[in-house]
């Protein structure tokens, strides 16, 4: 669409006729020269026509009216308006723990058809769905075993977060389970966000065995930093030993943060805690609009250029040709042994 940055300007498109209306006519002083000869000469040109100084067109004020349009036009900026742009800005960033520690090869849990799986390829199937649902956020996946890992960074490609975590496996990041830790490495992943909402939704099975900074003052430091994390255990709260879950310490850390505390049994229950969290954490996108411009200026000014010199060319080529046909037509000369003006 065509359009006039400064569209304002073509009120001046009047100017020149009212200048010329309001200023006096230019005053132009005839040069003269006398000879003894003029009235013979006045005679001659009367006779064979006058002498043509410039060739003067009844279309003389349609030129420059023209060239001064085409001169408005480029000064008001015209532009193509190409069509509108939009880009999409996340306003939300989440972050996604998972526990790959050795009790997560407990074939406690159903897949999608009702055979028997390990817990984690049950996370799988349910984390990919939810990851799906999660169109304009940017996700990233913590995976933590003895140790926490970054296993893809924050991005909008939601499949590719979904492909690494289907290449994760159990044991990969060690035997052990580093909780506390996962939230730290999440704390400082977060650092350089300028996201409003922070989000950590962190999945395990057992309590936290590695860690050198414990769950609790983890969470109190992502509180402060304006991170919220909802913690998901999974698995059999009456397991005894290294992979007793530790319920006690997961909904501190939630509730601690500002999130909620969740627990699945079987694949149902973990399908249902992640769908309440997709309604739960809700989708914000920010729109960004823009309409690139193509500035259009160069053509009118192009134009008046071309007018112009075609108007002077022509011009010059009829005063020359009405001077040749002249000066064919009829000659004046003195004859120089008498000084007499002959025709």
């Amino acid at each position: 669409m065509l359009n006039f940055a400064h569209h304002w300007l073509f009120l001046l498109l009047p100017l020149p006729w009212l200048l010329g209306a309001i200023l006096p006519p230019r005053g132009v002083i005839p040069l003269a020269v006398r000879v003894p000869f003029g009235g013979r000469l006045h005679a001659a040109a009367s006779a064979g026509g006058s002498v043509a100084v410039a060739a003067k067109s009844g279309l003389r004020h349609i030129v420059p009216a023209l060239i001064w349009l085409l001169v408005l036009a480029s000064l008001a900026r015209p532009q193509w308006l190409e069509p509108p742009v939009t880009r999409d800005l996340p306003t939300r960033e989440l972050l996604l723990l998972v526990d790959l520690s050795g009790s997560m090869r407990q074939d406690d849990f159903t897949n999608a058809t009702g055979a028997h799986v390990d817990r984690l390829t049950a996370v799988k199937e349910v984390l990919g769905d939810f990851l799906v649902r999660r169109q304009g956020d940017r996700v990233g996946l913590v995976v933590f075993g003895d140790a926490p890992f970054l296993q893809a960074p924050f991005s909008t490609d939601l499949g590719l977060s979904r492909r690494l975590l289907d290449e994760t496996a159990i044991g990969m990041a060690g035997p052990r389970t580093a909780f506390g830790d996962a939230i730290g490495l999440g704390v400082t992943l977060f650092e350089h966000s300028d996201t409003p909402d922070k989000t950590i939704i962190a999945l395990t099975d057992g309590n936290d065995t590695a860690s050198q900074v414990p769950p609790n003052e983890a969470a109190r430091v992502a509180k402060e930093r304006g991170i919220r994390i909802h913690t998901v255990a999974i698995g059999d709260p009456t397991t005894a030993g290294e992979d007793k879950l530790d319920e006690v310490a997961l909904r501190a850390v939630s509730e601690g943060s500002g999130g909620r505390y969740f627990f699945a049994s079987d694949r149902q229950s973990l399908s249902g805690i992640y769908d309440e969290l997709d309604s739960i954490e809700t989708h914000k996108v920010k729109v960004i609009r823009h309409r690139p411009r193509r500035d259009l200026f160069h053509w009118p000014l192009l134009a008046a250029l071309l007018i112009s010199l075609s108007e002077k060319l022509f011009v010059v080529l009829r005063c020359s040709r009405d001077a040749f046909n002249k000066q064919a037509s009829a000659s004046v000369r003195v004859d120089p042994h008498s000084g007499r003006l002959k025709i």
